[in-house]
């Protein structure tokens, strides 16, 4: 996911850089969330692993 992340963020930059406002905002809302998501379950993976030992 966070490769995902990555992603957006360097569309979004490119777009800005061209000059694409929107593409870029777009783009880069796409990857504030997926980030999210990704931290979320990072830390739920963490807590599944805490609770297993």
């Amino acid at each position: 996911m966070l490769r995902w992340t990555i992603t957006f963020i360097i569309i979004a930059i490119i777009a800005a850089v061209l000059g694409f406002g929107g593409i870029a905002g777009a783009a880069a809302g796409i990857a504030k969330i997926i980030f999210f998501i990704f931290l979320v379950l990072f830390v739920l993976s963490l807590l599944k692993g805490i609770v297993k030992k």
